[in-house]
């Protein structure tokens, strides 16, 4: 409607001189209103399990008394999806040599889990302190009517070696240990007295490696190496008497998992009492651990290790070009097809050491706060799939930036990475080159 008439569909515009600023009337029917198929959901009206799924990490576990030793100990085992995926398929096994104590605690360590990944509110795992302390005892001890600190270091110990021996015992054929092929560290060793010239070698299965520290260890590196070397007193044959032997060791088997110790804690015979080593000691996002192997172990792992930089070379190469080279493009993206096939069948008929690369990506720490193993704090750190790590300070899960990670290495009186790192086979930031060299990560 205009000034002056109503004007219909079929009017002509041209005959109407509207002037600049003229104000129009429209009149009609609005067309319905169509309500949303889905109605809002906010994000605190969510279901429990869909909003563990969307805060975008587990839930927290209630302190129930000096157990952030437990507590931080099982959110790093928590991370490890394969192992969750073996608890899963547990079930009691029938006619194995396996205690009853044995077989509750891994049956509480799956349900704990299983809440974890449900859950967004705290979890409370009194059934699983319950079930460990009438497994070890140790746990239980009290003081002044309360549950004292204990070592993380040893409930990660004693939970992984029943893991070893429940998950073994279940599996259909008896063989499968998937502890072992998670967290086994195969290590040869030589044995040599210089008073003697007796050498001989022995060969063992560790779950973790141990950094040692000294005055001279700087980095985690130098502290691997320490731990690979040690001295032993025992019965020499030829001499007829007891005698020092230097046992040197070198890694011939690599897990899916690498968890590193750090020996932080020691027993000062003056104090009678555990003293905690404070000195800084630096860690990377990304170890690798090729030079701490056997000569054996290099040789398999040398051929992923030149696919590996052959892909990360060509990824580089690719984010370098220019929109005028496009022949060439397609050039790079067959032969990086080509290669990619090639780490494909690495991966699908050679062993787990060929499928490696000797290359690991820090996943999760486990710290204590404090200058006394029998007293202070432990939390997790863990990375989480979306690439975001989180610290598990017990019920208050909260965001971590990575670059602060690294600053847990000691020195002072802040968190510092003394019981456990868990590392997992590394792979490339660049997306063209995970798809390529997902086949060296074991499942």
């Amino acid at each position: 409607m205009v000034k002056g008439g109503l004007l219909k569909d079929d009017d002509d515009w041209s005959r109407i001189a509207i002037k600049e600023g003229q104000k129009l009337m429209m009149m009609g029917t609005a067309d319905e209103i169509i309500a949303p198929e889905k109605s809002t959901v906010f994000v605190e009206d969510l279901p429990e399990e869909e909003l563990a799924v969307a805060v975008g990490h587990s839930a927290g576990l209630v302190n129930l008394g000096n157990t952030c030793y437990m507590n931080s100990t099982l959110q790093c085992l928590h991370s490890v999806p394969e192992l969750k995926s073996a608890l899963i398929d547990y079930s009691t096994p029938e006619g194995r040599n396996v205690d009853q104590s044995s077989n509750l605690v891994t049956s509480a360590t799956r349900d704990l889990f299983k809440e974890l990944d449900k859950s967004a509110k705290p979890v409370s795992p009194m059934h699983f302190w319950m079930v460990l302390r009438k497994k070890y005892p140790q746990f239980g001890q009290m003081q002044n009517h309360a549950f004292m600190q204990q070592d993380a270091e040893e409930c990660w110990t004693q939970l992984l070696y029943t893991l070893s021996q429940t998950l073994n015992a279940s599996s259909s054929n008896g063989s499968g240990d998937a502890v072992k092929s998670l967290f086994g560290v195969d290590l040869v060793s030589r044995v040599h007295c210089q008073d003697s010239g007796e050498e001989s070698s022995e060969v063992e299965s560790v779950y973790s490696l141990k950094c040692h520290i000294s005055q001279e260890v700087n980095h985690l590196h130098e502290g691997l190496k320490h731990g690979l070397k040690s001295e032993l007193e025992k019965n020499s044959p030829s001499l007829g008497r007891s005698a020092l032997f230097l046992k040197e060791s070198r890694i011939n088997g690599l897990p899916s998992y690498l968890t590193i110790q750090f020996v932080r804690f020691f027993w000062k015979r003056e104090s009678n009492q555990k003293a905690k080593i404070l000195r800084k000691v630096d860690y990377p996002l990304e170890l690798d651990i090729y030079d701490l192997c056997s000569d054996e172990l290099r040789q398999k792992l040398d051929g992923p290790r030149k696919i590996l930089r052959e892909e990360a070379r060509k990824a580089g190469l690719k984010k370098n070009k220019t929109s005028d080279s496009k022949e060439k493009d397609v050039e790079m993206t067959d032969a990086g097809s080509s290669a990619g096939d090639t780490s494909m069948a690495l991966g699908a008929e050679g062993s787990k050491e060929t499928q490696l690369t000797g290359v690991y990506d820090l996943v999760a720490v486990l710290t204590h706060k404090g200058r006394s193993a029998d007293s202070g704090h432990y939390v997790a750190w863990v990375k989480q799939e979306n690439g975001k790590w989180i610290q598990f300070d017990d019920d208050n899960p909260t965001t971590q930036r990575e670059e602060d990670i690294t600053k847990l290495s000691g020195g002072g009186d802040w968190h510092m990475a003394c019981t456990r790192l868990v590392l997992s086979p590394s792979e490339n930031d660049s997306d063209s080159f995970i798809c390529r060299i997902s086949s060296y990560r074991t499942s």
